[in-house]
This record gives structure tokens, sequence and C-alpha cells, in this order.
């Protein structure tokens, strides 16, 4: 009896095999599905997927999906996805948006008509909105961001144009690719930066409210002609004034009549 007693304790001492057992399973799971999700291999993720819920019985499980995989779980209903995309307008905002637009754009054309017909201005409406383009020259001596007093008077009506409305308003600066480097601008992103907020600041001081106004400056990365000739450069050389919209309309150049300008 001594001799069976002693079997026994032998046998209760090699219990703790069981559990470390179960603990290395659990921990060579771990690090398979550690594995697998740090792999895009779709094939590798059903395999995955069908193992575990044999093992731990699919009424629990949900299925595995690979990052970037479109499929959807069955049990997650599928939903579109919310990308911030614009609801589709019905046609009759549609209709008035688009008279408000070509009506600014009309009223621009008036207030600009002087320049319009010397080239030095060009007005467009595109599904991006309407946009003034003003020669540099118009508004700046070369090298400079200093707003011209010829110019003021020309920027002051647009202002009366732009400031009743609710529109999000871009003014950006562009310039040639000739190089600059003074004191006050090391590179043309500054002359062009430094350039569209001149413009900003008269719109703000004519009643055009701030947070419609955003000034960017985008160098020579934009350029809407060549750059061989000074006639070039110069087109180059410009501000433009964005009024912005959603509307899906085409490129347009709006001619100004001199009925128009009068």
């Amino acid at each position: 009896m001594a001799r069976k007693k002693h079997e026994d304790e032998a046998d209760n001492h090699e219990r703790w095999l069981v559990s470390y057992a179960d603990f290395m399973t659990l921990l060579f799971a771990f690090f398979v599905v550690m594995y697998a999700v740090s792999s895009i291999n779709e094939g590798k993720y059903r395999v995955l997927s069908n193992a575990l819920g044999s093992a731990f019985g699919q009424a629990h499980m949900t299925p595995l999906v690979p990052p970037g995989s479109t499929q959807i779980p069955p049990q997650m209903p599928a939903r579109p996805m919310q990308l911030g995309i614009p609801k589709p307008h019905n046609s009759e905002a549609l209709r008035r948006e688009k008279e408000r637009m070509t009506a600014m754009a009309r009223s621009v054309l008036g207030a600009l008509a002087p320049l319009v017909k010397q080239g030095k201005v060009r007005v467009t409406q595109s599904s991006r909105g309407v946009k003034i383009e003003i020669n540099a020259s118009v508004l700046f001596a070369p090298g400079e961001a200093k707003l011209t007093p010829e110019s003021i008077q020309a920027l002051i009506a647009v202002a009366a144009v732009l400031k009743d409305g609710q529109h999000v308003i871009q003014v950006e600066g562009h310039t040639d690719t000739i190089p600059i480097a003074t004191a006050l601008f090391p590179s043309n992103w500054e002359l062009s930066a430094v350039r569209a907020g001149s413009v900003v600041r008269l719109f703000i001081d004519h009643g055009v409210d701030k947070q419609r106004l955003t000034a960017l400056g985008y160098g020579d990365t934009r350029p809407v002609d060549a750059n061989d000739t000074p006639e070039q450069r110069q087109r180059n050389r410009r501000v433009e004034v964005v009024i912005l919209s959603s509307l899906p309309e085409t490129v347009t150049e709006l001619p100004v009549s001199p009925s128009e300008g009068s």
C-alpha cells in the first residue's frame, strides 16, 4: 500500500505539464495571429479565420478581413462610406447657384472693364468657381509686394462685389521662374505668398469677411504659359482671386463688351 501511495504522489507532481502545455498552445496561437496581421495576404487571412473558427467554434467567431480588402463580414451590414463627398443638389438649387456665380462674374467684369480690354485681367467661370486673373504688373512694382496706388482702386471695386456674398475666396500669388533673392524675399515662394496676403488685407479692410479669405503662394509652380519670353513670363506673374463654387460647369471665358464696361 505504501508503494501505491508513492506512485500517486509522483503522478500529482506532473500535473503542471497540462497547464504549461495549454499556455504554450495559447502563446503559439497569439504569435500566429500577430504574424498573420502583419501580412496583407488575403489567403493567409482566410486560412487563419477557418482554422480559428474550427478550433473555437463558429458561433462566436467573426470572420477576419485583411486590411484593404473589400470583403465585408456577413454580420456587418454594408453601408456607403462617408468620405465628405457633397450631396448632389437638385436642379433648381444648381440653377440658382449658377445664376449667382454668373451675376458675380458679370459684376467683376463691369468693375474691371478697362483692364479686361487691355488684356491685363481675365475672368473665367468653371466648376471651381469664378476666377479673376490679374497680371502682377497691374498690382505691384517688379520684385515688390506693396500694392501700387493705381491698383488699389481696381481691387476696391472687386471687394465691393465680393463683400456681400457667402462664397469662400482664395487669393493665389504666382511668379515666373526667374529667381529672386532679396532681404525681404529669399525666393519666389515668399514673394508670391506676400503678394497674395497684400490683396487679402485690402479685401478685409474694405468689408470682405476675413473668415471667407485664404492667401496662398505658389511661386513658379503653376505657370499658365511657358517662361521662354518676356511676354510669357509676364503672363505667369499674376494674382488669381478665386470665388469657390461646387457647380459642375465647363470653363468659359467671359469677354466684356463696350456696353458692359460703360
